[in-house]
């Protein structure tokens, strides 16, 4: 593996693994206070969302940009067969978590900006990892 592609990897990686950490953790502080109030939110900011509590996004954020992102960067880590793609996957999943959270509590801050960032970054490094996957291959 080349040093540019080393970087790509431990780029990957990284972002994995902060945006697991955050999301890990404000998932379990979401689900054991639903009110928001251990995160310094209230439930006011879901008010034109379908939600009334914290509770489903929690579990959702716990499971899908916290759990799974360990697991993609647990696969990069070990070279799992189709790596590359589980890259692609939570970059996407995290861009789309973002936009559809900017849609439904019609705000947008500096946070929706670096995660979505993240998430966009993640796609890249996936696709250039595949190619590199690829070729390998051949």
């Amino acid at each position: 593996m080349g040093k540019r592609l080393k970087i790509v990897m431990v780029l990957a990686i990284s972002l994995l693994l902060i945006t697991a950490v955050s999301a890990l953790i404000a998932g379990i502080l979401f689900v054991s206070d639903p009110s928001g109030q251990k995160m310094g939110m209230s439930t006011a900011y879901l008010a034109s969302s379908p939600f009334s509590t914290y509770l489903v996004p929690g579990w959702v954020l716990l499971i899908v940009n916290g759990l799974m992102n360990v697991a993609a960067a647990a696969a990069c880590i070990i070279r799992l067969k189709h790596y590359p793609l589980f890259v692609i996957l939570q970059g996407t999943v995290l861009s789309g978590w973002i936009i559809i959270q900017v849609i439904l509590v019609q705000d947008l801050n500096v946070l929706h900006y670096s995660m979505l960032s993240i998430g966009l970054i993640l796609i890249c490094c996936g696709i250039i990892l595949q190619k590199h996957h690829k070729n390998k291959k051949q």
